[in-house]
């Protein structure tokens, strides 16, 4: 692949993503995770729009998400039962560090799906950083990501949130998952 890979290529090989259940402390201190956010701004962004935001939520705040979650859950979908109840919390207060991703667009000759790509590239430079200062991350979505009531919390009607980045301290090994083989990703055009 790389004869001689170097830093960059081996920590690109190494970096994996981690089950947020599966993250304990030691998690990043706030400054730790303003330096990640910063690197994390560092994409590509046709335009310099800067179309998205980090809402970092401090461990403190973790029983308000969860309160958050539950209520907006709950007026949704009222019939829901006890582990759909307990599964919003648990999403809340899982791993020790937790930034909010926000798509922020902005009106400009630069099309919307640009400035997602951009959010989607900000979101991995986080969580490059995340795996460059020692710790591990996971990006996730699921219900709270869609739910019109937890965007609110977070932003305005023209956002969206792009993922939840939980982050700490993997509690085992990460595995590797299964990927797909060069051949089945990569090709060469010919006209």
């Amino acid at each position: 692949m790389f004869n001689n890979l170097s830093s960059l290529a081996a920590y690109l090989v190494s970096r994996r993503s981690a089950k947020p259940r599966d993250l304990v402390a030691p998690g990043p201190a706030l400054e730790q995770l303003r330096d990640m956010v910063a690197i994390a701004a560092r994409t590509p962004d046709h335009g310099k729009l800067a179309p998205w935001r980090f809402v970092i939520i401090p461990e403190d705040r973790r029983d308000a998400l969860a309160a958050l979650l539950t209520s907006a859950y709950r007026a949704e979908k009222p019939e829901a039962g006890r582990l759909e109840i307990e599964a919003m919390e648990q999403f809340a207060r899982q791993a020790p560090a937790l930034v909010v991703v926000m798509f922020a667009p902005r009106p400009s000759k630069i099309p919307v799906w640009e400035q997602e790509l951009s959010v989607g590239a900000a979101t991995m430079n986080l969580l490059h950083a995340v795996h460059a200062a020692g710790f591990a991350g996971g990006w996730l979505t699921g219900w709270p990501a869609y739910s019109e009531a937890v965007r609110d919390a977070f932003g305005g009607p023209d956002e969206r949130i792009a993922g939840f980045v939980f982050i700490g301290t993997p509690r085992r090994d990460l595995e590797e998952r299964p990927r797909p083989t060069l051949n089945e990703i990569c090709s060469v055009w010919s006209a």
